[in-house]
C-alpha cells in the first residue's frame, strides 16, 4: 500500500515551478567541480525525527497527524518501515540513520527489545534490497530510558554500563547486518549535573573504554563502520563532556582513538556552544576528523535545540565551503537530523519540509562552488597572510628564528604598518554570490 498516494516522486523544476511537491534548486544528476550534485551532499532522512517525532512540546500535546498507527507498537513499527522507505524513494534521498529505540518498541526487557529489533532490521533489509537505499549510520539510544538517568557509559552504576554495552554490540550487529557506513555516538546524558558528587575522570576513562570495546568488536566480526562521535555542549547534563568539536577531540587524542573515531558535527550544536557551524566544520577539518554532518539549525533566540530544517542560505554555503575544502564528506553525508514546526502538522509537510531542506543544501553547494572557482577566499587569506611568504615571515614559517633571533629584529625595526581588512566590503561581496 501507499501511506502517501497524492504524492508522486519529487522531481527537479526550478525556480520557476509553483509545484510545491518539486525541488527547486537540487537537480541531482547536476554536475558541480566534476561529481553529481546527489554525491557531493549524500543526502540521509532521520527515522527519529520523520517517523517518531509526534509535534508535542513541553507546553502541548502531540499533533501530527501520521496514517501508519497499527494496534500494537509492533504493527505499528512494520508500517513505518513501509512508510518511511516511501519517502525516502519519493524525495530520492540515497541514505537513512536511525536510533535503535526508533525503529521498533523497547517491550518489557532488553531481550525483548533486541527480538523487536531483529524482526524490525529484517524488514529494513528488505526495503534496502528492493530500493537501494542504503544506511548511512545508526545509533543507540542510551538516554531516552529511566536507567539512563545518571548517563550511560558515564554512569555511576556498573549494571547500567552493561546495559550499553550490550545496546552498542546489538548496533554494531544491525550495522552489518545493514552494511552502515558509519556508527555514531552521541552522548546524550554523558556529562553531569553538577561536580560535588561527580568523579569526571572515572567517568571519562569509562567512556573511553566502550569505544575502545566497540573498536574491538568491529574488528572481531569484521565489520568497521567509520566511528563518530557527535558534539553538543548541554541539554539534557549541563555540561555534556563532549562540548564542542575541540574539545571532543581533545578527548580523542587524550585516550588515543584517532584513526578510529572522527566528527559528525550538528549546526544547532553548534549554535548552543557558541560557535557557527562552518566553524566546527573547520575544527574538524584542521585535525582531518571531519566525518559526517547533521543539517538543521537552531533559532538564536531559543537556547534549546529546535531542530529546524535548514533554510539559511548563507550559513550553508558558508559549511558547504568547508565541505568543498575537505575533498568531500564521504562515507559520511548530510543528514537531516530536523523536525517539522509545530504548526506543520499534516503528513505532507515532511515531504515539503525536507524539500527545502534539500533546496537550501543544493544553493549553499552551487554557491560554495562559485566561491572556489572565483578563488574568493583563497585570495582574501593569501593576501592577508601576505607577510609569511617572504623575508621574516618566510624564515619564521621554515623554523629559521628563535626567541632571540626575534627580539633582535623587533628592537631594530619601527613598529609595523598594518592593513585594514575592509571586511565589510568583504561581507557585501560575498552577498553577491548568494
Amino acid at each position: 500500500m501507499s501511506y502517501f498516494p497524492s504524492i508522486n516522486k519529487i522531481q527537479y523544476e526550478g525556480t520557476d515551478t509553483k509545484n510545491m511537491f518539486a525541488f527547486r534548486h537540487y537537480n541531482p544528476d547536476e554536475v558541480v567541480m566534476g561529481k553529481k550534485m546527489k554525491d557531493h551532499l549524500r543526502f540521509a532522512i532521520a527515522y527519529w525525527h520523520t517517523m517518531t517525532q509526534d509535534g508535542s512540546d513541553p507546553f502541548g500535546n502531540p499533533v501530527n497527524q501520521r496514517p501508519w498507527f497499527g494496534e500494537t507498537p509492533m504493527e505499528t513499527a512494520k508500517n513505518r518501515v513501509e512508510a518511511f522507505f516511501e519517502i525516502c524513494e519519493k524525495l530520492g534521498a540515497e541514505y537513512f540513520c536511525f536510533h535503535d529505540v526508533d525503529i521498533a518498541p523497547e517491550g518489557d526487557s532488553l531481550e525483548e527489545f533486541f527480538a523487536n529489533v531483529d524482526e524490525i532490521t529484517d524488514l529494513i533489509k528488505e526495503k534496502m534490497d528492493q530500493t537501494g537505499i542504503k544506511l548511512l549510520w545508526n545509533t543507540a539510544n542510551m538516554f531516552s530510558n529511566p536507567r539512563f538517568v545518571n548517563g550511560a557509559a558515564s554512569t555511576n552504576n556498573a549494571e547500567v554500563y552493561a546495559i550499553a554495552a550490550a545496546q552498542v554490540k546489538k548496533g554494531l550487529d544491525i550495522s552489518k547486518k545493514l552494511g552502515g557506513e558509519n556508527y555514531v555516538f552521541w552522548g546524550g546524558r554523558e556529562g553531569y549535573e553538577t561536580l560535588l558528587n561527580t568523579n569526571m575522570k572515572l567517568e571519562q576513562d569509562n567512556i573511553a573504554r566502550l569505544f575502545k570495546m566497540a573498536i574491538a568488536y568491529g574488528e572481531k566480526i569484521g565489520h568497521k563502520p567509520q566511528f563518530l562521535l557527535e558534539p553538543k555542549p548541554k541539554e539534557p547534563s549541563k555540561h555534556q563532556y563532549d562540548f564542542d568539536a575541540a574539545t571532543t577531540m581533545a578527548f580523542i587524542q587524550h585516550y588515543g582513538l584517532e584513526g578510529d573515531f572522527k566528527l559528525n558535527l550538528e549546526a544547532n550544536h553548534a549554535t548552543l556552544a557558541g560557535h557557527t557551524f562552518e566553524h566546527e566544520i573547520a575544527v574538524a577539518r584542521c585535525y582531518d576528523s571531519l566525518g559526517s554532518l547533521d543539517a538543521n539549525q537552531g533559532d538564536v533566540l531559543l537556547g534549546w535545540d529546535t531542530d529546524e530544517f535548514p533554510t539559511n542560505v548563507m550559513d550553508v554555503t558558508l559549511a558547504m565551503y568547508e565541505v568543498l575544502e575537505n575533498g568531500g564528506i564521504a562515507p559520511g553525508g548530510i543528514n537531516f537530523d530536523s523536525k517539522v514546526r509545530r504548526s506543520a502538522f499534516e503528513a505532507e509537510d515532511l515531504f515539503l519540509a525536507h524539500i527545502a531542506g534539500m533546496d537550501t543544501f543544493a544553493r549553499g553547494l552551487k554557491n560554495a562552488a562559485k566561491l572556489k572557482e572565483d578563488r574568493f577566499f583563497d585570495d582574501l587569506k593569501e593576501e592577508r597572510y601576505a607577510s609569511f611568504n617572504e623575508g621574516l615571515g618566510k624564515k619564521i614559517m621554515n623554523d629559521e628564528e628563535d626567541l632571540e633571533s626575534l627580539y633582535d629584529y623587533a628592537v631594530s625595526h619601527e613598529d609595523p604598518v598594518l592593513k585594514s581588512s575592509h571586511i565589510e566590503y568583504v561581507k557585501n561581496i560575498l552577498n553577491d554570490y548568494l
